[in-house]
C-alpha cells in the first residue's frame, strides 16, 4: 500500500497479474439533506454522514468540490497525517478500507509506505507510521512499514541488483534513497512536493489551489514554451525550483564513503508529481549541471510513476512471504530428521 498525501494505492498479486486500486486521499464536506443523501446513494458516491454533515470521500471529492465551489480537505499534509484536520483519522480509515479491502486470511502480510523524516523540517513521521499500522492491524492485517524511497528501488531496479538512487516525487514530500544490493545506505525526505508546487503557483497567479491541481493533472507538460503569467507558466517555474532544491539537498546528504568507487549509479524517478511530460529530461539536465559526488549511469522514469511505490511494497511483501515459507520448510525438514534419528 502506498500511503500518499494525494492518493492511496494498493497492489495485490492475482495469479500472474498485479491488481492496483486507487482512491484520491481527500474529502469535501457538504450539508446533509434528504435529497443529497438520495442522490449520493444512487450514484454510488463514497460518503459518510455525521450529524448534519455529509463527507464525500476519495475520487468524487474533487468533482463535488468544483460543483459546490468548495476546497477539498486532506487527511494528510506534507506526507503525514494532518495535525490540523480533526477528521483525518476517520477519513483515512474509510479510504484505506476501500483501497485494500478485507484480508484474504488472518494476519495477511501488508507492507505500507512511510516517508523518511524530512531534513528541512522539524517533523517526526513516527506518529503517522504507528497510526496507519494500528488501522491496518484493526482490519486484520499484519502491517509492515517500508521506506518510500526503498520501495522505488524494489519496484524499478531489480535488473540492477536493487542498486541505485530511487526518488519518489510525491504530493506532500520528496523521498530519496540510495541503495546498494538492496541495502539502503542513505535515505531522507524533503518537505516539498507536488502540493508545494500547486500552492506556490496558486499564490503567484491568484488561482484556487484545486484548479491549479486540475490543470497540472490534465494536460500539463514541462516544455517551457508556455506564456509567462498563466498557471502552466507558474507550474513550470516551481517545478524547476523543486528539482534544484532536491539536488541541493542530495549533495548535502550524500556521503562519498557510501558510494562505491567506480560504480555508475542509475537514477529512477517516480511518484505522481513526476508524471508531466518532460519531467525526466529536465531532471537529467539539472543533475548533469550539478556537482554530484558520484557518477550517474542514466536517469529514467518509472513506467507507471503513480503505481511504483505500491508495486515496490508488494515486491517486499512477496519476498518476505517466500523467506518465511522457506524458513518454515527448513524447520520442518530439521524436525523430521530429528524424529528419524
Amino acid at each position: 500500500m502506498d500511503v500518499g498525501t494525494m492518493n492511496l494505492l494498493s497492489a495485490r498479486q492475482d495469479g500472474s497479474e498485479t491488481v492496483f486500486v486507487q482512491q484520491r486521499n481527500s474529502f469535501v464536506e457538504i450539508e446533509y439533506s434528504d435529497m443529497a443523501e438520495q442522490m449520493l446513494s444512487r450514484s454510488d458516491v463514497l460518503h459518510i454522514r455525521k450529524d448534519n454533515q455529509v463527507y464525500i470521500v476519495g475520487d468524487d471529492a474533487l468533482n463535488f468540490a468544483n460543483i459546490f465551489n468548495e476546497e477539498t480537505r486532506r487527511p494528510m499534509q506534507a506526507g503525514i497525517l494532518s495535525s490540523d484536520e480533526q477528521s483525518a483519522i476517520p477519513m483515512i480509515k474509510l479510504i484505506t478500507e476501500q483501497v485494500v479491502g478485507e484480508p484474504e486470511y488472518d494476519d495477511e502480510l501488508l507492507y505500507f509506505s512511510v516517508p523518511a523524516d524530512p531534513i528541512d523540517d522539524d517533523v517526526s513521521t513516527l506518529y503517522h507510521q504507528k497510526t496507519i499500522e494500528s488501522l491496518l492491524a484493526d482490519m486484520g492485517y499484519q502491517p509492515e512499514p517500508i521506506n518510500e524511497g526503498m520501495a522505488v528501488i524494489y519496484s524499478e531496479l531489480a535488473n540492477r541488483e536493487f542498486t541505485g538512487l530511487g526518488i519518489s516525487f510525491g504530493a506532500g514530500m520528496t523521498n530519496v534513497c540510495l541503495s546498494y544490493y538492496a541495502v539502503p545506505v542513505m535515505k531522507f525526505s524533503i518537505a516539498r512536493g507536488g502540493d508545494w508546487i500547486d500552492e506556490q503557483a496558486a499564490k503567484a497567479t491568484g488561482t484556487p489551489v484545486d484548479k491549479v491541481t486540475s490543470v497540472k493533472e490534465e494536460d500539463f507538460s514541462l516544455d517551457f514554451e508556455t506564456d509567462v503569467g498563466g498557471v502552466e507558466g507558474a507550474l513550470s517555474i516551481y517545478y524547476d525550483n523543486l528539482l534544484d532544491y532536491v539536488i541541493e539537498n542530495l549533495i548535502k546528504e550524500v556521503d562519498e564513503e557510501d558510494v562505491e568507487e567506480g560504480l555508475d549509479v542509475p537514477v529512477v524517478v517516480t511518484g505522481g508529481t513526476s508524471s508531466p511530460e518532460g519531467f525526466e529530461a529536465l531532471f537529467e539536465e539539472r543533475l548533469n549541471e550539478a556537482n554530484i559526488p558520484f557518477s550517474i549511469s542514466d536517469v529514467r522514469q518509472a513506467e507507471n510513476p503513480l503505481y511504483s511505490v505500491a508495486q515496490g511494497a508488494l515486491v517486499a511483501a512477496r519476498s518476505e512471504e517466500q523467506r518465511a515459507a522457506q524458513n518454515q520448510a527448513s524447520e520442518e525438514v530439521v524436525e523430521e530428521e530429528a524424529q528419524t534419528d
